[in-house]
């Protein structure tokens, strides 16, 4: 996945609904569940979730790139993510606005682009 693509939905996430508040969803990684989604943004080019991790680090919340969603179920209330537990705690955090400078969603999609790299077998 490239990185200027982390940056918006997957074409099959949203199902065309892209009206689905999110809000309160339950975040599920490959591994388990983190945490509720607490902010969204859909706007094109710089979609992304903020996610409250707080029941892993105490008043934590991290951004997560759209593109890193694979699915939401409305039904469940749940959004599913490619990133691990681990993955999502070791990015980059950052405060305030600082969340939406374009050199710290560079940092961002660095560390998740590099991450994903790791994953896909060379060749």
């Amino acid at each position: 996945m490239m990185n200027e693509n982390l940056w918006d939905y997957r074409p099959d996430v949203y199902g065309g609904d892209r009206s689905l508040d999110i809000i309160g969803f339950e975040v599920h990684t490959p591994d388990g569940e983190i945490g509720p989604v607490e902010e969204e943004s859909t706007m094109a080019g710089d979609s992304y979730v903020v996610i409250d991790t707080g029941s892993w680090v105490s008043d934590r919340s991290t951004l997560l790139p759209a593109g890193l969603v694979t699915r939401i179920d409305p039904a469940e209330r749940t959004l599913h993510v490619s990133p691990t537990r681990e993955e999502i705690m070791d990015a980059p955090q950052f405060h305030g606005a600082e969340a939406g400078a374009p050199r710290s969603r560079e940092r961002l999609g660095a560390y998740y682009a590099h991450r994903l790299a790791e994953r896909t077998p060379a060749g």
